[in-house]
């Protein structure tokens, strides 16, 4: 099958997007299929407002349509509803040809952290983008009832994976901190509720590995913890090997990719009982969620990381992208694809 991805999101942004869609793409190329994405990289590009980390196209609309025809696909989804998203979305309304969308982020929340912007007219406009997809694909199942509750149709579930072969307790980086060592790793933004994390009142050392628009602001108002910046493979698995909880203060994920890598590293994870977490997170056996974020650290210390470590080997992204894979076998306008029988679930 061959199959189209347009994308918002991508390198040299870092975050879970990114990571679903590469992963993806390796295996689905495993699996058979032809995988082709339309992402900024081809497009001349302007920063986001208030986020420059992120480009977005300039007028893509006739580019995106040039590149469709000539993919001649049998499947395209629309990963994002930035500009590409609804470059793609406008070719495939006019051109009749069914497509699937996906929902990675609580988009919503996050305008309203930035900008005064009421939730309801942002989910208003994602039911509109997202209504003519034969298909919204959605991390997890609280998730997908969140946007049920909205009134968005045909919602359904793909979850997410991760890599035992990078993420491993293996070679902790050694980092000379009193223990216990509290670890948060991903985008240092205001939607990731970082300082909830580091205004906790806890005994030990807290580190922060990653980048973002908030980093040089956060450094300067907490100069006793540990800013890393950004790290990357095996490096960054090094870092997440050296804690003894991974806390997560973030209330507006859908998944959290970090969580499955934090527990394939052996390290249990502390976070508040929300989508996300609730649904990634064996409360009491591969970490401990609750309100009181210290308590949840207090409690997460004494998770077995044996349990961590067999949780994160069950999800593996070979077995998500043959989630992703059925659907868009649903959504093909060729049924003879090779791989069908292997893919479909």
């Amino acid at each position: 099958m061959k199959i189209v991805i347009v994308t918002d999101a991508w390198t040299p942004q870092v975050n879970g997007v990114v990571r679903t869609l590469k992963q993806t793409r390796k295996c689905l190329e495993q699996l058979g299929h032809e995988v082709h994405f339309i992402t900024p990289e081809l497009f001349t590009t302007i920063p986001c407002p208030s986020y420059p980390s992120i480009p977005l196209a300039l007028f893509p609309g006739r580019k995106v349509a040039q590149l469709l025809n000539e993919h001649n696909a049998n499947a395209v989804h629309i990963a994002t509803e930035g500009p590409l998203g609804m470059a793609a979305r406008r070719w495939c309304l006019r051109n009749k040809f069914q497509f699937t969308t996906s929902y990675h982020t609580q988009f919503p929340e996050y305008v309203r952290l930035r900008a005064p912007i009421p939730l309801s007219w942002t989910y208003a406009w994602l039911r509109r983008f997202h209504g003519k997809a034969v298909r919204t694909l959605v991390p997890t199942e609280s998730q997908r009832q969140r946007l049920l509750d909205r009134g968005f149709d045909n919602v359904e579930v793909w979850g997410r994976g991760v890599d035992t072969e990078i993420f491993t307790p293996d070679k902790p980086q050694q980092l000379n901190l009193p223990g216990p060592i509290l670890l948060n790793m991903g985008r240092v933004a205001v939607e990731k509720n970082i300082e909830a994390f580091l205004d906790l009142d806890v005994p030990g050392s807290k580190v922060v590995v990653g980048d973002g628009p908030d980093l040089e602001q956060l450094q300067r108002a907490y100069p006793d913890v540990l800013f890393t910046g950004a790290r990357f493979g095996r490096e960054l698995a090094s870092y997440v090997a050296a804690a003894d909880v991974f806390v997560f203060p973030s209330r507006t994920d859908t998944f959290g990719l970090v969580l499955l890598e934090a527990m394939a590293c052996g390290v249990p994870v502390a976070a508040y009982p929300v989508t996300g977490p609730a649904d990634v997170v064996l409360d009491g056996i591969t970490g401990s969620l609750s309100e009181n974020l210290a308590e949840a650290v207090k409690n997460a210390l004494k998770i077995d990381s044996r349990a961590c470590l067999e949780y994160a080997r069950q999800n593996s992204w070979l077995a998500s992208s043959e989630v992703f894979a059925s659907y868009m076998y649903d959504n093909t306008k060729n049924s003879d694809w090779p791989g069908r029988e292997q893919t479909v679930r």
